[in-house]
């Protein structure tokens, strides 16, 4: 039957699984070399189907059904869809939140109570803070985040070391938080029990997060930043009010009562363009602009314009308008094109058993604890860059590994550490990774611009490697006889 597994399975050579994945490194290369930061808003769309294709043709001529093929592109897809609803969700929100003043509130109050002296480091406290209350980077990301972007606009700040403070932040969270699902995820695929894991999580997470904060400092720019003239030109168009902030509020508080991520974004969504009608009418009727119309359609009109198409600030105020004339579920199709393509991908490459093929020598070749390590963090970054997704990075090598722990009599929570050290923060760093296009769309700012900046992401693996070389926190089970190593029939030693 074509559904059923292929019989040549577990027969992918070194030369078959190489072919996709030096296509996928020349490709991507030239679409950055060719068309810079406008790389993801096609080029890279289109390498990514002919690298699944030619993934598929290696798979096919190794005798995969091209069934089973279709299928596992299908199911790969199929786990990107919360992520593609939540930027739906985000669209809305950044349009409808724009129109109500809750963005520009966070702006006014950011002008006035951070100093380019100190914003990148508060900035990156206050998203750790956030994201550990409510273990979700996406969200931090989509409501504070989308906040501190436009206080950093105002004040000159770079947009890049902004974008790399917030994720610093809203990664500490995302693998720190027992109610993040990452986190969850991690401990599920490892084995390891969650409060555990998350003890030994911030040996690592605490040190990574003081070494961005002291960088983050250190990049802060001197000189007094006089907030007045933009202060009065927002009051100019806005009457600002705590009540602005009235949308995120909720927001924070369904995500603490762990209302999933969609509905909790939306919500979000609604009670912005629910705020604009009540508080800022004239804004609303003016982006509907159909006076034709009665009132209350009118102001539905407007309301399903900001959630559909973006707000468009028609201020006069070029700094103003330019903040403000964002958002909508349209403009958030580019990045859902590419995280639909890279899935593919990527579910053509774990169907095929080549990420198994290129690891399984370097697994087999891991002597010591601090080689085996080393080995999980470079698997979860490849399986990252190759499956883009920051689950399927979580859940492959914490499964892959689990026997080779064991054997070393290392306790679970140290693989479930190292998995949240590696696949969890570098997901946000490759910008055809659900989580990298995610970000680049939400903050503004592209993928790669942001990645040298975010040093929480960047540290974390690095200590993680030190930790096991140096015999830090590598807890073992004293008790347990390691397990007798068992090699695939094709793989015995003579």
């Amino acid at each position: 039957m074509a559904n059923e597994p292929s019989p040549h399975s577990a027969k992918m050579t070194m030369v078959g699984a190489v072919i996709p994945v030096a296509a996928l490194i020349l490709l991507l290369a030239t679409s950055y070399y060719l068309f810079g930061d406008e790389a993801s808003s096609g080029p890279n769309q289109i390498a990514l189907l002919v690298c699944a294709l030619t993934a598929a043709f290696v798979a096919k001529f190794h005798g995969f059904y091209v069934d089973e093929l279709k299928h596992a592109v299908v199911e790969s897809v199929s786990t990107g869809l919360h992520a593609i609803f939540i930027l739906l969700a985000v669209g809305s929100l950044i349009g409808t939140w724009a129109m109500s003043g809750t963005i520009m509130a966070m702006v006014y109050y950011g002008l006035q109570l951070l100093s380019p002296n100190y914003f990148y480091f508060t900035a990156t406290i206050i998203c750790a803070l956030v994201s550990l209350s409510i273990g979700s980077s996406w969200t931090v990301a989509g409501t504070i985040g989308i906040g501190l972007m436009g206080v950093a606009a105002k004040m000159g700040l770079d947009p890049a070391i902004t974008a790399g403070a917030i994720l610093s932040g809203a990664y500490f969270g995302d693998k720190s938080s027992p109610l993040s699902d990452a986190t969850n995820l991690a401990t599920a695929a490892a084995g390891s029990n969650l409060y555990t894991h998350i003890k030994e999580n911030l040996w690592t997470s605490i040190p990574a997060l003081g070494i961005a904060l002291i960088i983050f400092w250190w990049l802060g720019e001197p000189g007094d930043f006089v907030a007045q003239g933009t202060l009065s030109a927002i009051e100019v168009h806005y009457d600002i009010t705590l009540l602005n902030f009235l949308p995120l509020v909720l927001v924070l508080f369904l995500a603490i009562v762990r209302y999933p991520p969609f509905t909790t974004i939306f919500l979000g969504a609604l009670a912005g363009g629910l705020y604009a009608v009540v508080m800022e009418p004239d804004k609303v009727i003016g982006l509907a602009a159909s006076p034709a119309l009665p009132a209350g359609l009118e102001m539905l009109k407007g309301v399903w314009i900001a959630m559909s198409n973006g707000y468009v600030s028609v201020t006069g105020d070029p700094s103003i308008d330019a903040l403000l004339s964002r958002g909508g579920m349209g403009n958030m199709l580019t990045t859902i094109w590419l995280i639909m393509t890279a899935l593919a991908f990527g579910g053509v490459i774990e169907k095929a058993g080549i990420l198994d093929r290129i690891i399984g020598p370097i697994l087999k070749a891991a002597k010591s604890t601090g080689a085996l390590i080393l080995s999980l963090v470079a698997t979860a970054i490849a399986t990252n860059i190759l499956a883009a997704d920051q689950y399927i990075a979580i859940v492959i090598p914490g499964r892959m590994y689990r026997k080779p722990f064991r054997q070393r009599k290392l306790q679970p929570e140290v693989l479930s550490r190292a998995v949240g050290d590696s696949a969890t923060v570098t997901s946000a760093l490759i910008p055809w990774n659900s989580c990298g296009a995610y970000m680049a769309a939400t903050l503004g700012v592209p993928t790669l611009a942001f990645a040298g900046f975010a040093f929480f992401n960047l540290v974390s693996p690095i200590l993680t490697v030190v930790f096991a070389v140096m015999g830090w926190r590598m807890l073992t089970m004293p008790d347990q006889k390691p397990d007798r190593i068992v090699l695939p029939d094709d793989e015995q030693e003579d």
